[in-house]
């Protein structure tokens, strides 16, 4: 009997000890930081409101990498990225302590993927393949084709909950909601306020489906399926951001004490993350999660200030920045620059891009690929690239009015663009600003095509002046007897491409109107 409450008291102390171990201040802070990227995330919805003046953007205008890529291809700083350097400068002094601390996806990963048996490093990976993917990304937007977004891990969770999960759970509730509505009979409005709540506070304004949503699905998953080789490998072995935080953080002046493994212990390889490859942590790995601190039985592990100790060779034992590597990197990013640039002419002239963007070159070095914009729009018009742009415009946003229209007195794609790639523009200034202009097709039009009446663009035309208006004729039909019939054209001087006209065309297929690209 007494051995049983011994085990019984054992068994609580060891569980006790484990939840202690798990809510360490870092995993706290963890927690904190991916429920407000959770919030910020929900909100940066439309929710009747007209201004959006918190948003997600904030996660990535503390982003270094969108900051370094967004100077090297812009050949400028702007104020938005303020916070991104504020980051850059606590990681020289304490180190990469983002991913250990703030990253979102490293904290999913972290919930997720713990109790996920590990079969080994890959070797691929170990073979400096992170240096090679960030460097690349770094000169390719030198060379003004800001592509490093497509990688970003704060870019990739967003664009996977944008265009994949977040519809699919506006799918899933409506599906639900009118399952349990039937559910309940007459009992149902005392559950209406649920309705109600969820969809103005939680639930999507609108479940659009997006094109490459698959894409964004399979990346996110593909991270996630990773960890079965090894703890934390996408952070360790891949994501360009934490590359990036490493580099800095090598310099840090806030070291792990001891430098090395204890002679008789080897309890951190085993509980770090990221940061043992061998028997000396490496210090641009470490992400300060301080778990080999929290799993010290003898509180022998600190971190206190001083000058770094750690090595500064990369996993294989060589210098990070070798010549092999930067003339590969060079090479390879001189390639994607300009190799895959290309664009088909019949595509570019319906390349619409939204509200503000003046030229399309500056467009490419300061989109980072987010698919805020996407989300907020009110009409469903922007969609992500796949091929108009060409390879390198992949997942950047484009108009297809078909499918959606720019609202004419909405201005929300600019006010959460995290770095002003998408101008912020008053309402007044969103209605002059020029996406396209309308073309009418007089071999599907139904006044020119079959002399039938059709007012339908005319009357949807937002612009108080009319950009499309009618010229009354009188024609012979095709039975031959004399018709007035009103005839569209377009005013060129004031269209503003908005789509409007092709989005309510009521042709099927196509349009007998569409929005065409023009020089600004």
């Amino acid at each position: 009997m007494k051995n049983t409450i011994k085990t019984g008291n054992a068994d609580v102390e060891r569980r006790t000890w484990n939840v202690v171990r798990f809510f360490t201040p870092s995993r706290i802070s963890q927690l904190f930081f991916l429920a407000l990227f959770l919030y910020l995330f929900i909100i940066t919805d439309y929710r009747g409101r007209d201004e959006i003046n918190v948003g997600v953007n904030s996660f990535f205008r503390m982003d270094p990498l969108v900051l370094v890529s967004h100077v090297l291809a812009a050949k400028s700083l702007t104020w938005l990225l303020f916070p991104a350097l504020l980051m850059v400068l606590f990681t020289v002094f304490l180190g990469r302590f983002f991913c250990g601390w703030i990253c979102p996806l490293g904290t999913l990963i972290d919930l997720v993927t713990r109790k996920i048996p590990k079969s080994g490093p890959v070797r691929f990976l170990k073979g400096g393949f992170r240096y090679y993917l960030l460097f690349t990304l770094l000169v390719s937007a030198l060379f003004s084709v800001n592509v490093s977004g497509i990688f970003d891990p704060i870019t990739l969770l967003i664009r996977a909950l944008a265009f994949f999960f977040y519809p699919l759970l506006g799918l899933a509730a409506r599906s639900g909601w009118s399952s349990l509505y039937a559910l309940v009979g007459d009992s149902r409005d005392s559950v209406l306020f649920l309705h109600d709540f969820l969809r103005a506070y939680i639930l999507p304004f609108r479940e659009t489906l997006y094109p490459l949503s698959f894409v964004s699905f399979v990346l996110i998953v593909s991270i996630f399926a990773i960890e079965s080789f090894e703890r934390r490998n996408w952070c360790r072995n891949i994501c360009p951001l934490g590359t990036l935080l490493g580099l800095f953080g090598r310099f840090s002046l806030f070291r792990r004490i001891p430098g090395r493994l204890c002679e008789d212990c080897g309890d951190c390889r085993k509980n770090c993350p990221t940061a043992f490859d061998g028997e000396i942590p490496q210090s641009g790995d470490c992400i300060r999660c301080m778990d080999c601190r929290a799993a010290c039985n003898v509180r022998r592990v600190h971190f206190r200030p001083g000058l770094p100790s750690f090595s500064t060779a990369g996993t294989s034992g060589q210098p990070v920045l070798s010549r092999r590597l930067l003339l590969t990197s060079v090479v390879f990013g001189i390639v994607l620059a300009k190799g895959f640039s290309f664009r088909k002419p019949q595509a570019q002239i319906r390349l619409l891009r939204p509200p503000g963007v003046m030229d399309e070159g500056i467009f490419f070095e300061k989109c980072v690929r987010c698919g805020e914009c996407m989300k907020v729009c009110l009409r469903s018009a922007l969609y992500p690239d796949f091929s108009l742009g060409g390879v390198t415009g992949i997942f950047m946003p484009v108009i297809i009015p078909r499918l959606g229209y720019c609202e004419y007195n909405c201005t929300l794609c600019g006010q959460v663009c995290p770095t002003g790639a998408i101008p912020r523009l008053s309402p007044e200034e969103k209605k002059k600003s020029i996406i396209g202009t309308a073309v009418i097709d007089r071999n599907l039009c139904l006044p020119y095509a079959k002399k039938l009446n059709c007012l339908v663009c005319e009357e949807h035309c937002p612009i108080p002046d009319k950009a499309i208006r009618f010229e009354s004729v009188t024609d012979i039909d095709y039975r031959g007897e004399r018709i007035s019939l009103k005839r569209p054209y377009v005013i060129e001087e004031l269209c503003n491409g908005c789509g409007i006209c092709e989005n309510k065309c009521p042709l099927e297929g196509r349009s007998a109107i569409e929005v065409f690209s023009r020089k600004k």
